[in-house]
């Protein structure tokens, strides 16, 4: 029987697995990944939604309101922070420690078919993953608007995203505050007190472009719909976002190969494995590599704060 309705569609991505699978063996993890996906999974009926399946370590899942979709994604991450608690206070391993939940919705007609779903919505959300980074939840406008009035202040706008085989962009928000993420400005200290940035520069090859706090977000990959492009193998598609929140710019790794950033001329570098870090001043900031190995694709970044600085785009 095929149904074609409203509904609000939810994926949701379990992360670091993969190393589960190399520190416990292919028995071990499994198990584990199972279970998580299995407590995860109860959250939909929970709140009213429809397990569409398990794809791995991730789901899909329908729900008839934004409201029953957002109170979903809120029931995984908490159980997920229940697993990794107690994983912590019996000793479990490193991997299953370094556990992390993304969570992306969308709303729109899905065609319900066969027991699975498609449409447009089920598309964006599937694609609105890869820019989510660590125990973070992505909605678009059309899940936003769905929302109560007193939920909508707990999202920020990313703005518009171009999503990986749409032609469209995608108007974007983020759940304020991330789940068990490190909120500290760098790994190296509180950033220097400096004139509140205007924009920022961006420098690869021969590619220079200033992006100001009104074109953010700004995706850096290999994708030719990434905002800037950087075409090197090592690169991922969506591989870091460049975000405008508070006042700064935040850069978060979205990459399975990591984002590093060296601020000035200093030695120590900051490794973001699917977490963030603000930016200061200038340095560098290693896709897929270090800054420090010369052949790893390394963009150039400096912060301007000057009154005739010309954004991009504008």
């Amino acid at each position: 029987m095929t149904r074609i309705a409203e509904r609000t569609v939810l994926f949701a991505d379990l992360r670091g697995s993969t190393a589960l699978y190399e520190t416990l063996g292919n028995a071990e993890a499994t198990s584990v990944v199972t279970h998580t996906v299995a407590a995860l999974s109860r959250a939909v009926p929970e709140c009213g939604g429809d397990l569409v399946k398990t794809l791995g370590d991730g789901l899909m899942a329908v729900f008839d309101t934004p409201s029953a979709g957002l109170q979903s994604a809120q029931k995984m991450h908490d159980a997920l922070e229940g697993l990794v608690v107690r994983g912590r206070e019996r000793g479990a391993s490193a991997g299953l420690r370094g556990l992390r939940l993304q969570v992306a919705l969308a709303r729109g007609e899905v065609v319900e078919m066969g027991g699975d779903c498609f449409g447009d919505a089920v598309n964006v959300a599937a694609r609105l993953i890869d820019h989510a980074s660590d125990n973070e939840t992505l909605i678009t406008g059309e899940v936003l608007a769905g929302l109560a009035e007193e939920v909508k202040p707990r999202f920020r706008s990313l703005d518009w995203m171009h999503l990986r085989g749409r032609a469209e962009p995608v108007q974007v928000h983020v759940m304020g505050g991330r789940r068990g993420v490190d909120m500290q400005p760098t790994q190296f200290g509180a950033v220097p007190t400096t004139l509140e940035p205007e924009a920022v520069r961006l420098v690869w090859l021969d590619v220079n472009e200033v992006f100001d706090g009104g074109h953010m977000p700004v995706v850096l990959g290999r994708s030719p719909q990434a905002n800037f492009r950087v075409d090197d193998g090592r690169v991922s598609r969506s591989h870091a976002r460049l975000d405008w929140h508070g006042g700064s710019f935040q850069l978060t790794d979205l990459s399975y190969n990591g984002t590093y950033v060296r601020f000035g001329n200093a030695a120590e570098v900051v490794s973001l494995r699917r977490g963030h870090c603000t930016l200061h001043g200038s340095g560098w900031i290693g896709l897929g590599g270090s800054p420090s190995d010369p052949t790893a694709p390394s963009v150039r970044f400096e912060l301007l704060s000057f009154s005739d600085t010309v954004p991009h785009g504008t």
